[in-house]
């Protein structure tokens, strides 16, 4: 029988594949992360994990254990759930909502819209996390997330979308001497005859993949893939060190600049579109008045920028 910490250190470590940030979650030592780990690998009788100075990885046989133990924990937290929410109806708190975000910017807006969401609801909690883009969809299948405010497209059997809340111009985000820092704006085309750097080991459909980190260019073109970032604010620094380039909202320059970074627009992208997203199963009953006030302090149109900011309308180099 798996004791709670061993099952809640495996999944978590296993969506993190971070010890230190796996500990901060779980609010544990590192070492205690790592000796519940390496006792649970005895019980298993084989390594669940590959560690190294770099990263972790899951072996075979932790992926494996993974994908079977990760079902009936989400099972787990949906029931826990919904008997908070069903207790918190007879005391002060009447229920947690548990929001996450992706971006700054989006990160913004749900701030906003937790603050007003209180102010309306006094009686209830909500909490705030942010998705790492790498697995923008664990959260919500462990149960640890309520809805999210990320990017689409997502089209899952077990995830409900709702619209768009607002929508970001693409650029590319280049080092300062490339020769792509020195245009007026690229083309999806000119992928092509560049290096794009990605995300490694990205647990999210190949569709969301292609259409933020594209293999091939419009007319077909291979794309060449560069370093692959564990986590996306890694991206930048690769950026800026030469390893190559990266698609990005043009919102990213405000948030990310920093010397050694052009962001340049993509003239023929298609835009970054945010929107909510939920589990289909298990519903949180606040999710219906929180959305609400979503849809209130979203922008009145798409083409507008979250939280009052309007774009400088060119790019920018750091």
């Amino acid at each position: 029988m798996l004791e709670r910490l061993e099952l809640e250190a495996f999944l978590v470590l296993a969506e993190e594949l971070h010890f230190g940030r796996t500990a901060e979650r779980l609010h544990v030592t590192t070492s205690r992360i790592s000796q519940t780990v390496k006792r649970l690998e005895r019980r298993v009788g084989a390594p669940l994990f590959i560690r190294n100075s770099r990263r972790v990885t899951l072996t075979e046989l932790g992926t494996r254990l993974r994908d079977d133990l990760l079902p009936a924990y989400e099972q787990i937290g949906h029931g826990l759930a919904r008997a908070v929410a069903a207790a918190g109806r007879g005391s002060r708190t009447r229920g947690v909502l548990r929001v996450g975000w992706s971006t700054p910017w989006c990160g913004n807006l749900v701030v906003r819209a937790a603050e007003v969401f209180r102010a309306r609801h006094p009686d209830c909690a909500v909490e705030l996390r942010e998705i790492q883009l790498r697995d923008p969809l664990g959260g919500m299948r462990a149960g640890t997330i309520d809805v999210q405010l990320t990017e689409f497209p997502v089209v899952e059997t077990d995830i409900t979308t709702g619209r768009p809340v607002f929508t970001e111009p693409r650029a590319l985000m280049v080092p300062a001497d490339h020769p792509f820092a020195f245009e007026a704006s690229v083309s999806l085309e000119d992928l092509a005859d560049t290096v794009l750097v990605t995300l490694a080991d990205a647990r999210v459909p190949r569709y969301w993949m292609d259409r933020h980190f594209p293999r091939r260019t419009p007319a077909g073109r291979p794309v060449p893939q560069g370093p692959a970032a564990l986590y996306w604010p890694e991206i930048p620094v690769y950026v800026a060190a030469g390893a190559g380039v990266s698609a990005v909202a043009a919102r990213a320059e405000r948030f990310h600049a920093r010397p050694g970074l052009t962001f340049v627009p993509l003239r023929d992208a298609s835009t970054v579109d945010y929107g909510p997203m939920w589990p289909t199963a298990g519903r949180n009953p606040l999710l219906a008045p929180f959305l609400d006030v979503l849809g209130e302090l979203a922008p009145p149109t798409a083409a507008t920028w979250p939280c009052g900011c309007p774009p400088d309308g060119g790019r920018g180099r750091a």
